[in-house]
């Protein structure tokens, strides 16, 4: 049976983030295996997501912004970013530049093909691949079975966010009432105008400018010139949506909120990101880690991924640098899960709620602060003061019901 040190087990973003992490760190002459059922010769997602430091991955982001703009229906602010910045990475630029990076490493190989199971073990976990057994020291985990995943609507391109976006809607494998289970739903028009009517230094994050109809539903546009924007429809909620109603509230949005009569649809995308604070365990074994979704690094209350998933890279290559094991990482500090259950809570019971608490969070707060806070490294005295920012009525009233839930 042919052995490598270490086999991933999906060949998306975590799989390929931590191999690329791999072959960057002293480990780079470990034996690797990436496998999927994919190619990845498609554009079948995008990432966006703030950052302040350098990424592995800067040389191939597609577009980087300085400044955002938030909008409701009687506040608009612009934010200078710095020193952050905001940044867009195409998918098929991000398999495309892994994959040549990895593949001029002898020590790598790509195998296509369904994955069977994962077994664990005492001294190595095994890998069946249509049939074929493969061992690995470690297995890296990122692969959802089918009873776990929701499909995209047929003929839409998918695209994940952050995550921003992503394909699969995870259900968690017990659900209960102690936990929520929502989802970043969504579905975005590249458009082409026959004018100027963009600008394309200034993307929007938020734009609370359409009805919020017991769901929370915003706007989200990403400017590449002056006449080319992409414009998602995005909600948070347990259920979808007809096709026809996100186009709806996109046609709408374009022709009544900007004014825009004429333009022509150049792509359409549209993806769902699972958003529960539903622990996923780490260790599925002795010897296999889940990672990506499967290990829960999408941020729950906010469906952000991208950098969160680079940081588990760096932790686990840095746990099997120090401790020849993956499993030594940092623990999440027991707060911000709880803000994360609070926020999801909220977006349960009282969605409507949630447009006049994103305009107070952003009329009351720096954007520095807002990605601190979202980022988890905001400090304890400016934690205080982002939250006494906040409306406490509805924070109280989801901190009693998971109280009561869960006996916190």
């Amino acid at each position: 049976m042919t052995h490598h040190d270490y086999i991933l087990s999906g060949g998306g973003l975590a799989g390929l983030s931590l191999a690329y992490h791999l072959i960057s760190s002293p480990l780079r002459d470990r034996s690797i295996l990436i496998v999927d059922k994919d190619a990845k010769q498609q554009n079948d997602r995008t990432w966006c997501f703030w950052a302040q430091q350098p990424t592995l991955f800067d040389e191939i982001a597609y577009r980087v912004w300085q400044r955002l703009r938030f909008t409701s229906d009687d506040f608009t602010r612009e934010f200078d970013l710095a020193p952050y910045r905001y940044q867009m990475i195409r998918g098929i630029d991000f398999y495309d530049f892994t994959r040549e990076r990895l593949s001029r490493c002898a020590n790598v190989t790509f195998a296509r093909g369904n994955i069977d199971r994962v077994e664990d073990g005492s001294d190595h976990a095994t890998v069946i691949i249509d049939g074929q057994a493969l061992s690995g020291s470690w297995v890296f985990d990122s692969t959802l079975p089918p009873s776990l995943r929701g499909s995209v609507p047929t003929g839409v391109e998918a695209s994940a966010g952050d995550t921003k976006r992503t394909e699969n809607r995870l259900k968690p494998p017990i659900q209960n009432g102690h936990y929520h289970h929502l989802n970043q739903h969504f579905r975005g028009w590249e458009i082409e105008t026959d004018r100027a009517v963009f600008n394309p230094q200034l993307p929007t994050l938020f734009d609370f400018r359409t009805p919020q109809a017991r769901r929370m539903r915003f706007i989200y546009t990403l400017p590449f010139a002056e006449n080319r924007a992409l414009i998602e429809y995005t909600l948070f909620s347990a259920n979808l949506l007809p096709t026809e109603e996100y186009d709806a509230g996109l046609k709408s949005y374009i022709e009544e909120v900007l004014g825009i009569k004429q333009y022509d649809i150049k792509h359409v995308e549209a993806g769902i990101i699972p958003m529960t604070d539903h622990p996923f365990p780490r260790r599925l074994g002795q010897r296999v880690m889940s990672i990506g979704t499967k290990g829960g690094r999408v941020k729950p209350s906010t469906g952000y991924a991208f950098l969160r998933i680079q940081r588990d890279s760096a932790a686990i290559v840095q746990s099997l640098v120090q401790h020849d094991q993956p499993f030594d990482l940092p623990t999440r500090r027991g707060r911000f899960a709880l803000h994360d259950a609070i926020l999801l809570n909220i977006m349960t019971h009282y969605p409507d709620d949630l447009k006049p608490i994103f305009t107070i969070m952003f009329k009351h707060n720096s954007i520095q602060r807002i990605f601190r806070f979202l980022d988890e490294t905001v400090t304890l005295s400016e934690e205080v003061r982002f939250l006494a920012s906040l409306p406490p009525w509805r924070f109280l009233q989801a901190l009693f019901r998971l109280k009561v839930l869960r006996r916190i």
